[in-house]
C-alpha cells in the first residue's frame, strides 16, 4: 500500500525560500540571513572605532552639562539648607567652565560643538523634580535634592573616567588636562554634597519623622 503522503498545495516550503520570505522584509545581514526574531541593525550607523565613541559620548555629556545649567538654579532655589543652596549655586558656575572646556575639546579635534540627547540626565532631572513635586520645603526635600545631586555627579564622574581613559588610549593627550579639571571639580561636589547630607541633612530630616 502506498504510503500517505501531504497533499503538495499544503507541504511546508522549503528553508531557502524562507529565508528568501524574511530577507524581503528584514534585509541580509553581512555574514549571511537574518535571524527571524530580531531586526537586523543599521551597520552603517554603528559606531567602529573609538574616536567615534569618544565623540558619542562627548556630545553626550555636553548634552548634560547644558541641561544642568538649568536645572541646578531650581535646586538651589528650593533648597532650604543655606549651604547646600550654596553647593547647587557654586557646583552650576563651575558648570559654566565645564561647558567652556568641554567646547575647547571639540575644537581640538577640529569638531563643531553640539550634543546628543541624553536620557540618563533627562531622568535625573526628572527624578529631582519629583522629589520637587512630592515633599514640602524643609529637611526632606533636602536629603531628597542632596541625593539627587549626587545621582547626577556619580553619572558624570563616570562619564568623564571614561572619556579621559579613551582620550589616554587614543593618544589625545592634549585634552586629557581639561578633562581632568572638570572630573576633579565633579568629585569635589560629590564629596561636598555627600558630607552635607551624612553630617547635617539627613539627620535633621530623621529627627522630624520622629517629632510625628
Amino acid at each position: 500500500m502506498k504510503p500517505c503522503s501531504m497533499p503538495d498545495v499544503i507541504r511546508r516550503p522549503s528553508i531557502d525560500l524562507r529565508w528568501s520570505h524574511a530577507a524581503k522584509h528584514l534585509g541580509s545581514g553581512p555574514s549571511g540571513p537574518p535571524s527571524l526574531f530580531t531586526r537586523q541593525p543599521e551597520w552603517e550607523n554603528l559606531m567602529k572605532s573609538l574616536d567615534e565613541l569618544f565623540m558619542h559620548f562627548l556630545q553626550d555629556v555636553y548634552y548634560a552639562e547644558r541641561q544642568l545649567l538649568k536645572a541646578l538654579p531650581k535646586m538651589a532655589k528650593n533648597a532650604q539648607e543655606p549651604a547646600l543652596k550654596a553647593a547647587f549655586t557654586v557646583h552650576r558656575e563651575e558648570t559654566v567652565h565645564q561647558v567652556e572646556r568641554l567646547e575647547q575639546v571639540f575644537e581640538h579635534l577640529g569638531k563643531r560643538a553640539k550634543g546628543v540627547p541624553c536620557e540618563a540626565i533627562k531622568g535625573l532631572i526628572e527624578e529631582a523634580d519629583e522629589v520637587l513635586e512630592e515633599s514640602d520645603v524643609g529637611a526632606v526635600r533636602d536629603a531628597g535634592l542632596a541625593a539627587c545631586g549626587q545621582a547626577v555627579e556619580h553619572y558624570e564622574i563616570a562619564r568623564y573616567g571614561a572619556l579621559i581613559a579613551w582620550a589616554q588610549a587614543g593618544g589625545h593627550k592634549e585634552i586629557v588636562g581639561l578633562l581632568q579639571q572638570t572630573l576633579d571639580e565633579e568629585k569635589k561636589a560629590d564629596k561636598l554634597l555627600n558630607d552635607l547630607a551624612t553630617k547635617h541633612i539627613n539627620k535633621s530630616a530623621a529627627a522630624l519623622a520622629k517629632a510625628t
